[in-house]
């Protein structure tokens, strides 16, 4: 039997001895009895063959004895181990027996999860959202680490269950890490486990290609119709004003409800949007077509004292959905944003403008750094030029190139 010692009772506590036993022995002992190794740890064999580990410590002044599983499973490295991380818990005033409990009483990744989509059921907006949380986890997730405890679970865990689908389905990918994420913050919060593995995975996943989605956009060719069934509608005249210039000018839905009359001249046909108002964050001048001015014109009449050139009825600037809404309602499927996209292919396929000058128009910055070093342009009176078309074209009239004393 090597250097085992049989029987804790043979060595006087100030000669006990540590680490006594070998995994060959362990491996190959037959005889009954206990067989001491070190830090309270040590192995009985019973009558019948069958080996467990046992470990016997003083927690909280009672001399306790704690089983640490059966040797066929738990390895002689993994006995000390444990084995000391329970002397160590106990010399701390800490109880490893009731640590064995509460591990024990731990759900599983699947009996969490469940349990929290029980507890956020009522909160979803419908039964398809509450269905639908189950079911990734089920399909991807409890296969692969439903059965594990939720405080075993690790990020190669949670990795394991992410990386075969986050290129080829990375919508889904998202969701299931988000929702395996909402199940690990519920067992850190009920003080399970110390972090959320869900979270810790950033850098070791690929980045995935985000998906190009562009706003809808009516043919140039229907602009001028959508612009003539606003006109017609019934909607409040702020509305419609608003909408138009943002056609007639390409400006964005925010730049146009958010004009301020102090930003207008109307003598010079020029509107000066701030730079704290420009996604580029550089002041723009938008050149003014007739058409534009008369909107401006017509707008004045909408005065309440805000500066506001469309206020909505309650003084506020106009919100991007009431124009959108106004133009879904008129049966165009465009978005409000889209007619910058009109704008753009009727400057391609209808002018022989240069690219720099529509895209001057549409206020998009240079990204070649050394190309914007030398275009301090803005090109301003070809801009005006193209507007002048542009409206020409959405009225159907023959455009006149000339000075604006002519409006």
């Amino acid at each position: 039997m090597g250097d085992a010692v049989l029987s804790s009772e043979v060595n006087p506590p100030s000669k006990r001895a540590e680490k006594a036993l070998s995994a060959a022995f362990v491996r190959t002992v037959t005889n009954q009895g206990k067989y001491t190794d070190g830090h309270g740890l040590f192995l009985k064999v019973d009558a019948s063959g069958a080996k467990r580990w046992v470990q016997r410590l003083m927690i909280r002044g009672k001399r306790s004895e704690i089983g640490l599983g059966p040797a066929s499973l738990v390895s002689l490295a993994k006995a000390r181990e444990q084995a000391l991380e329970n002397r160590k818990l106990a010399r701390a005033g800490g109880d490893p027996l009731q640590a064995k409990r509460t591990a024990k009483a731990l759900l599983t990744f699947e009996e969490a999860a469940r349990k929290v989509h029980k507890i956020h059921e009522p909160t979803w907006r419908n039964k398809k959202h509450a269905a639908q949380f189950l079911q990734t986890l089920e399909t991807y997730t409890f296969p692969r680490m439903g059965k594990l405890k939720v405080s075993d679970v690790t990020t190669a865990d949670v990795l394991a269950v992410l990386q075969p689908i986050w290129l080829e389905k990375p919508e889904t990918a998202k969701r299931v890490r988000q929702r395996i994420g909402t199940v690990m913050k519920w067992a850190v919060a009920n003080g399970w486990r110390q972090d959320n593995p869900a979270e810790a995975i950033s850098q070791a996943l690929p980045k995935q290609k985000q998906p190009v989605i562009h706003r809808k956009s009516l043919p140039y060719d229907e602009v001028s119709g959508c612009l003539a069934a606003v006109r017609a509608s019934g909607a409040m005249v702020a509305t419609k004003l608003a909408l138009e210039l943002v056609v007639l000018t390409a400006c964005r839905s925010g730049e146009a409800r958010l004009a301020d009359w102090s930003e207008i001249d109307l003598d010079k046909a020029e509107w000066t949007i701030p730079a704290q108002r420009m996604k580029a964050g550089k002041e723009h001048r938008v050149p003014l077509s007739c058409r534009a001015v008369e909107v401006l014109e017509a707008a004045k009449a909408l005065g309440d004292g805000t500066g506001l050139v469309f206020p909505s009825a309650t003084g506020k600037a106009l919100s991007d959905m009431t124009l959108s809404k106004l133009v879904k309602e008129l049966g165009f499927d465009a978005d409000v944003h889209g007619f910058r996209t009109s704008f753009k292919m009727w400057c391609q396929e209808r002018t022989n403008t240069p690219r720099e000058v529509s895209e001057a128009a549409l206020a998009h910055m240079i990204q070649n750094k050394a190309e914007a070093a030398y275009a301090r342009s803005d090109l301003f009176e070809k801009r005006r030029k193209l507007m002048v078309m542009w409206a020409s074209f959405l009225h159907n009239v023959p455009a006149e190139i000339v000075s604006f004393s002519k409006c």
